[in-house]
């Protein structure tokens, strides 16, 4: 055991065999092994990773979250001045705190669905003539929002109104995200940025930190369509199928994903007739027709069409969700007959048509006549395909139904592609000025879309 060899030796840590004047490849001149040192080149470079996302969504995030938080700060000290909440109903704009109106009106009912769960049915109102006829029934609200509701307050111990909370909270960011991704692809990554921070200060932007459906919603819309700009189709399907399963306005994704998916198989077979087995400009064969686009245009409508169909089979009446919207919400498809009215009396001072709240009603006439000023920019700078159908047909669905029309500032979100122009109009301004600008509109976010459409209407 008294090796001479070992007698000298240094501590285990530093006997590493000397490679100095010799290639690596050599094997140590003694029989001891050579302790393992791992190569560099399969050491993971995660903190490298990590930065560049952090450099590439830090900023979004970061603007996002700061006009966020300006407008929400006003919106909850003007709640908290008026103090009008305080006199109201739980169910309807009222609570014990400030905060607990985010949680009223459309939220009332999906905390009720997250806690326990759907019972459709059309119960008529006993004696009633009027516009409402049917007694409101959980089934109007669509599950993925407070099915996720639930699951988040299950994993957090949060109870269900600070879990919607937290869901819609961190969908906005997502939202943002993807805002930024769509818009960055057609006018670069300032562009982006503005746009992110126009999702923040949009009118009908209040209710993106609420206990409603709406961040949830845009944040799958905008992924769907960032989706099929990269042409990943069956991402794209997923995400509209689960876009349906959270608001009805998927209607109008789905369609705009079917148009995009079959100009690519349109585009697809021209080029299959034109070039056949030989190498086509980019160096690749087109033998036959992809299938993952007419795969997206199957699953996309899954999630909509399912739950339609739960609820009417549930109800026994195939147009059960159709007759539960108008007759006990009075919301129909009018082809814009209630839009019209509005728009004609609102400017002369009349407030006689359906459902009026002047406060709310001058935000929404604005917000409408915002939307068709920018439309043309929009379709000027000519977007892919499924953003114009998507944005279009948005704007259709929300104009021509009969419903409070006060609502259209939140109802119009969905149409994000409208801050494309803006923002691509934004990209010159310097730092400095840009975040001025979207800083003050923050401030009024806070008014226009949080307190006038909580407290002086109906959300």
């Amino acid at each position: 055991m008294n090796d001479p060899r070992l007698a000298d030796s240094p501590p285990y840590e530093d006997n590493r065999p000397h490679t100095e004047g010799r290639s690596t490849a050599t094997p140590p001149s003694h029989g001891t092994a050579p302790a393992f040192v791992p190569s560099p080149a399969v050491v993971p470079h995660r903190w490298p990773r990590l930065r560049r996302v952090a450099e590439r969504h830090g900023p979004v995030l970061a603007l996002y979250g700061a006009l966020k938080l300006v407008g929400f700060c006003v919106f909850i000290y003007l709640l908290d001045s008026a103090g009008d909440f305080r006199g109201k109903h739980p169910r309807f704009g009222g609570g014990a705190h400030v905060w607990d109106v985010l949680g009223t009106w459309d939220g009332w009912w999906y905390q009720q669905i997250a806690a326990h769960g759907y019972h459709p049915a059309l119960v008529p109102v006993p004696g009633a003539t009027g516009l409402i006829t049917v007694e409101g029934n959980s089934a109007a609200f669509f599950p993925l929002y407070p099915a996720l509701m639930r699951l988040f307050s299950s994993c957090t111990g949060l109870g269900l109104f600070g879990a919607g909370l937290l869901v819609s909270v961190v969908a906005s960011f997502a939202a943002a995200l993807a805002i930024h991704a769509v818009t960055a692809r057609i006018g670069g990554r300032r562009a982006g940025l503005a746009a992110a921070g126009l999702w923040a200060v949009w009118p009908g932007s209040g209710i993106e930190w609420s206990a409603y459906s709406e961040s949830l919603y845009v944040a799958l819309a905008a992924w769907a369509c960032y989706a099929v700009m990269r042409h990943h189709w069956l991402t794209a399907g997923l995400l509209t199928c689960a876009a349906g399963l959270t608001r009805p306005t998927a209607t109008a994704l789905i369609a705009a994903l079917a148009v995009a998916a079959l100009l690519a198989v349109h585009r697809q077979w021209r080029e299959v007739r034109r070039w056949g087995d030989a190498p086509g400009p980019d160096g690749k064969r087109r033998r036959r027709i992809a299938p993952r686009p007419l795969a997206a245009v199957a699953i996309a409508p899954l999630g909509l069409v399912g739950y339609l169909g739960w609820v009417g089979y549930r109800m026994g009446d195939y147009d059960g969700y159709f007759k539960l919207q108008e007759g006990a919400w009075a919301h129909t498809f009018d082809y814009g007959r209630q839009t019209l009215d509005v728009f004609t009396s609102l400017p002369v001072g009349h407030f006689d048509y359906l459902f009026a709240s002047p406060f709310e009603d001058l935000v929404g006439v604005g917000t409408v006549l915002l939307a068709l000023i920018v439309l043309p920019l929009l379709l000027r700078l000519r977007p892919p395909p499924v953003l114009v159908v998507h944005t279009l047909l948005t704007i259709a669905l929300v104009l021509g139904s009969q419903q409070i029309f006060g609502n259209i500032s939140r109802y119009l979100l969905p149409a994000f592609p409208l801050f494309i122009p803006c923002a691509v109009g934004m990209r010159r301004l310097s730092t400095p000025v840009l975040c001025a600008v979207l800083g003050i509109a923050a401030f009024a976010s806070g008014s226009y879309a949080g307190y006038v459409l909580f407290e002086l209407g109906v959300p």
